[in-house]
């Protein structure tokens, strides 16, 4: 894998909550390259550190220690503020706490971040990313007046909207039934054929594994097989 064609890239990272004799290590040296335009299944039992990896992959979390570069940004070397730029239209994150608005409407949900990120057309594209997830009569509706299938498919919208280069989705139909479930996978599959995005998803569900190129499972914040490795 060149260093051209790799869109994550992670070196001996860790992560530790507490000190001492309280202390918990929870990544324990991850190695770890992504290839643009991979689909990874990130499977393990809780507890894990699959969503922990994510977090500081995405850089929503920051490692203890390790080299982690990521859409071509040197993670490790960035403040907050150059985290959230850095993460800002190139990296969608779909997480299972949603983290909608409540004073905002499903479509203000959505098109709210285009418009910050500077996309003139940001409410027209977010009714149609609403309206791809089955949700183009409910785009008046705020968070509070949504089912919770319907809170994560807004922020399914929200997340695929600026067209990233890399998605993140920790469990992204956890909160759907079977068909809309499996709608939404066909959806984000299919966003990923057209723009070769790189996806990389959390699931405890082994059909959904089975749609992506490369499988990584986790135990006990170690990775112990990758598919890709042949191990």
């Amino acid at each position: 894998m060149s260093a051209d064609n790799i869109a994550i890239h992670a070196r001996n990272v860790t992560l530790a909550l507490g000190k001492g004799e309280a202390r918990v290590d929870i990544l324990r040296g991850i190695d770890l390259a992504i290839a643009r335009g991979e689909t990874v299944a990130l499977l393990g039992p809780s507890g894990s550190g699959k969503s922990s990896l994510m977090a500081v992959l995405s850089g929503l979390e920051r490692a203890d220690s390790g080299e982690i570069h990521v859409a071509g940004a040197d993670f490790g070397a960035m403040d907050e503020d150059a985290l959230a730029k850095a993460r800002r239209g190139r990296i969608g994150i779909i997480l299972q706490a949603f983290h909608l608005l409540p004073t905002m409407t499903a479509l203000e949900n959505v098109a709210v971040p285009l418009e910050l990120a500077g996309q003139g057309d940001a409410f027209a594209r977010a009714r149609a990313e609403l309206e791809a997830v089955g949700l183009g009569h409910r785009t008046g509706h705020y968070p509070a007046q949504l089912s919770g299938g319907e809170q994560q498919r807004v922020a399914i919208a929200r997340a695929v909207a600026p067209a990233p280069a890399i998605l993140f989705a920790d469990e992204p139909t956890g909160n759907l039934d079977a068909k809309t479930g499996a709608a939404i996978m066909d959806l984000l599959f299919g966003r990923q054929r057209e723009t070769g995005e790189t996806l990389l998803v959390i699931t405890h569900d082994p059909a959904l594994a089975a749609r992506c190129g490369r499988v990584i499972e986790m135990l006990d914040g170690r990775i112990v097989r990758d598919s890709a490795a042949g191990r």
